[in-house]
């Protein structure tokens, strides 16, 4: 950060009023009755008089907000991350396509003991989210199938959505093709893959003991099995996963997807064309737009924050709210409350990250907090916030789908709960000293690393 720029927590403003417009207006429209309130107010247009009040700011400071805000914009991270959205939007409108997703489901529930069905379901959410990198694209297509399961077997529908959303968001969150991890982790200044092991550190550990709990939670009786299907279609998707965990480009292992994918919908579907096939990527690609254009303007307005000193005062702020120490610890726990707080009041995890994840970078360097861990962090209370948040799109789209009050689900999450109580017992365990270096004062390791940020 330039020595020269002086702190001010008027240039913070800008932000406060996005989030102000966009929570405000979601806020409104959820009370007068309407189910996907929180998305009525686009972030896009929410946050174009922001932008407007930033280039203000700018102004008054003697700074050229326009060439700030294009800077930006024009960021190789902010580019890269539109780059790989639009890919992996056409990547998953073309798998759903070629029938990949239903091919997973009934691969995944048939044949399953009832006491099995929740864990099930839990399980085969994951992996399509996993390979999908979407969690509202998970629910939309596994609910469905999901309450017919809760139907013919008695379970409860808050627990059997309640575990599809947990799935969604162990896919979501760990997915190398996620809008959320690819975001966080070119904030954080780390590979896809050390991101994706940091991550699964805590993330297993909580997906089994969810599998665990669902286990014991419910009796349900037999299920008919599901119709047979070609399970050759889940290559796609398990190409895509084994390449971007053995550390290849994932503009690469995107591209790749696209073409296999598209290679075996040409051979297992006889109404699959190349005019299909390049309307489902084009598809892919609207469906990203959204994202896309949000992330270009966050990075103008992070630019214009950062060089008006709105990022500087933040740190400040932050180095105060740790009371001077420069502890991993307290770094992780930073990091933590800013992506949940942003969360809350965006009630979208991807802005929530894109919003706070310049932030976070600096109290990860300032703290000695490793940037795959930070990235790990940063996407972990996003996600858990966004899977328990009742205006949540994820919770009013499953509760839209299953007549289901959003407060039932809410409660019913299992997983995104335990990855919270794990990720913060992780945090405030002790850390163990690394060879040559002495633990600070209150005991916390990463001093000296901090030190020499």
């Amino acid at each position: 950060m330039n020595e020269s720029v002086r702190p001010s927590a008027l240039a913070l403003a800008p932000l406060l009023l996005f989030l102000a417009l966009f929570f405000g207006a979601g806020l409104y429209y959820t009370t007068h009755g309407e189910a996907m309130g929180f998305y009525q107010l686009r972030a896009p247009v929410a946050i174009l008089p922001a932008l407007a009040l930033a280039a203000f700011i700018a102004w008054r400071r003697g700074l050229k907000p326009l060439e700030t805000l294009l800077s930006g914009m024009g960021d190789q991270n902010v580019v890269l991350m539109c780059l790989i959205f639009l890919l992996a939007g056409g990547f998953v409108e073309v798998s759903k396509a070629i029938g990949a997703v239903d091919a997973i489901v009934a691969l995944g529930i048939g044949h399953v003991h009832p006491a099995l069905l929740l864990p099930g379901l839990f399980v085969v959410a994951g992996f399509i989210s996993l390979s999908l990198g979407t969690s509202m694209g998970t629910i939309a297509a596994v609910a469905p199938i999901a309450l017919g399961v809760s139907d013919a077997s008695g379970l409860d529908r808050a627990l059997v959505l309640g575990a599809v959303i947990g799935g969604a968001t162990f896919g979501d969150n760990l997915s190398v093709i996620s809008d959320t991890a690819i975001v966080a982790s070119r904030t954080q200044g780390c590979s896809m893959r050390d991101k994706f092991r940091e991550n699964l550190k805590l993330a297993l550990p909580a997906a089994v003991l969810t599998v665990i709990v669902l286990g014991l939670v419910a009796e349900t009786a037999p299920v008919q099995p599901l119709d047979p299907v070609t399970p050759w279609l889940i290559v796609p998707y398990l190409v895509v996963l084994g390449l971007a965990l053995a550390g290849v480009d994932v503009i690469i292992v995107l591209s790749l997807g696209l073409v296999i994918a598209g290679g075996f919908g040409a051979v297992f579907s006889d109404e699959f064309s190349v005019a299909s096939y390049s309307t489902h990527i084009w598809e892919g690609f609207e469906s990203m737009i959204e994202i896309t254009l949000l992330s270009l303007l966050v990075g103008g307005l992070g630019a214009l924050m950062k060089a008006t000193g709105g990022l500087s005062w933040l740190a400040q702020v932050i180095g105060r709210f740790a009371r001077g120490h420069r502890s991993r610890r307290a770094g992780e726990i930073s990091i933590a409350a800013l992506s949940a707080t942003t969360d809350v009041f965006t009630a979208n995890n991807t802005v929530a990250i894109l919003i706070s994840g310049g932030l976070a970078r600096d109290i990860a360097q300032q703290h000695g907090v490793p940037p795959a861990r930070a990235a790990s962090v940063l996407d972990i209370f996003a996600c858990v916030t966004q899977g328990v948040l009742p205006y949540g799109a994820q919770i009013l789209l499953a509760a839209s789908l299953g007549a289901v009050s959003p407060l039932a689900l809410a409660g019913s999450v299992h997983y995104s709960w335990l990855l919270g109580a794990i990720t913060v017992i992780a945090m405030l365990w002790p850390q163990r000293k690394a060879a040559g270096e002495p633990l600070d004062a209150a005991g916390h390791q990463g001093g000296a690393a901090a030190k020499r940020q």
